[in-house]
């Protein structure tokens, strides 16, 4: 299937132009004809293209006096490395992974493993979840060469989660794998965890290049903690989140899924959570998913918890939101971290959304909603190339919908578990 666009110069072509920087006798139209003319991929916009030339009818640098010489040496120069820095600041984004919303999905979420060691009543049904059999799982080869695909499109962001991702065994060995893919552009290597295996492996995970972290929490009572996650575990999570900080991860962000008659009155708990560290509370409105017997009036919306904040804390304010952010940030002015509300019942983000997600049996899932899924994993095993597995991606990618289904729709779509899916 071909794609659209025109062709824009690749990091390859980029790093040739650099080294030919060096061949100043060489002049500026010819060093970028030699770089654009590497094989190159499609992007949705158009390339940068050439300047002109302004020295075509000069002589030879041998001929001009040496002073001549050298102001045109220097001349080419400059305007090379600008065009080098115009082409790495405005390289337009991949077409494969830009939908027809002009959506530009720069964040890849992989589920490692469809196993947990907790069974929180929102996420997996109380009579559990058939799993998956082991040789259905994507193999830590496949996963790298997934990773490695998407960031070679544009992706910035890859989120590791499960089910937990913990308790898979070579979790060390593949997030140092994913760490290799940080010079090809991967700036993120982030994971969401609950938590209780984290500890004795953060230091490892850390120095292996893991760089954000996300910790599920849903309440700050160690009885409820059993309650809510049929669990125990609850010291140890708190100890995570203190080491996390310590070990310079910053913020490190704490998910907490707020029900009606469950947790809603710790909310001002978790607001003074934040006054003395710099964490990120996130309170997330309960979504349905297939088997957690979502009911509407378990839902909080956000206005509702913003409104029980201000009553205590009238300074609680609004903060600047990144244009992809999920979370709406707040703040009491003098607490060290904050919080912010993710709304995806009561006011969808689906506008700017640029995630996707791969579950761990290898499905390319483009929305958390919907239930369209494309098997990447049965691909590979059939020994597709990389272009074949763009084509299907960018497929997809295109097909995905302007926004989710509404609330009332929501509840009688068929989904998987979010244990299933990859929180």
């Amino acid at each position: 299937m071909s794609r659209p666009g025109l062709f824009a110069p690749s990091r390859q072509a980029i790093s040739l132009l650099r080294r030919s920087i060096v061949s100043t006798q060489t002049h500026s139209r010819t060093i970028v004809a030699s770089a654009t003319a590497h094989p190159l991929r499609h992007y949705s916009t158009p390339a940068l293209a050439p300047q002109e030339d302004t020295h075509a009818d000069a002589p030879p640098l041998s001929a001009q006096p040496q002073s001549a010489a050298t102001l045109l040496q220097t001349s080419i120069r400059s305007r090379v490395q600008a065009k080098i820095a115009a082409v790495d600041k405005e390289r337009p984004f991949s077409a494969v992974l830009t939908d027809n919303f002009s959506r530009q999905h720069t964040y890849l979420r992989i589920s490692l493993t469809e196993k947990c060691n907790l069974r929180c009543t929102y996420c997996m049904p109380a009579e559990g979840v058939d799993l998956s059999p082991k040789d259905d799982i994507l193999t830590t080869p496949e996963i790298i060469r997934l990773a490695r695909l998407f960031v070679g499109e544009g992706v910035t962001k890859i989120r590791l989660t499960g089910g937990e991702p913990t308790v898979r065994k070579d979790i060390n060995d593949l997030v140092a794998q994913l760490g290799e893919l940080q010079p090809l552009g991967l700036k993120t290597i982030a994971m969401t965890s609950n938590g209780i295996a984290l500890k004795r492996k953060l230091p490892s995970l850390v120095n292996s290049g893991m760089n954000l972290l996300n910790l599920s929490l849903d309440t700050l009572d160690r009885f409820k903690f059993e309650i809510m996650t049929r669990r125990k575990g609850f010291e140890r999570v708190m100890e995570t989140i203190d080491d996390a900080l310590a070990l310079g991860l910053s913020p490190v962000k704490v998910n907490c899924v707020v029900m009606r008659g469950t947790n809603d009155k710790e909310v001002l708990d978790f607001v003074e959570f934040t006054r003395n560290k710099k964490v990120d509370v996130r309170f997330i409105e309960y979504m349905p998913f297939g088997g957690n017997k979502w009911k509407e009036n378990k839902l909080v919306p956000y206005q509702e918890l913003i409104q029980n904040i201000q009553a205590v804390h009238p300074t609680f304010k609004k903060l600047v939101d990144d244009p992809n952010d999920t979370s709406k940030a707040y703040h009491v002015p003098g607490f060290a971290g904050q919080v912010g509300f993710i709304t995806s019942m009561s006011d969808h983000f689906c506008g700017t959304c640029n995630r996707l997600r791969i579950t761990a049996d290898g499905n390319l899932k483009v929305c958390l909603f919907g239930n369209t899924e494309v098997s990447l994993r049965d691909m590979m095993r059939q020994g597709k190339t990389d272009e074949e597995l763009r084509e299907v991606i960018e497929m997809a990618v295109k097909n995905k919908k302007k926004q989710h289904a509404g609330m009332s729709n929501l509840v009688n779509m068929k989904n998987r578990p979010m244990i299933l899916i990859g929180g």
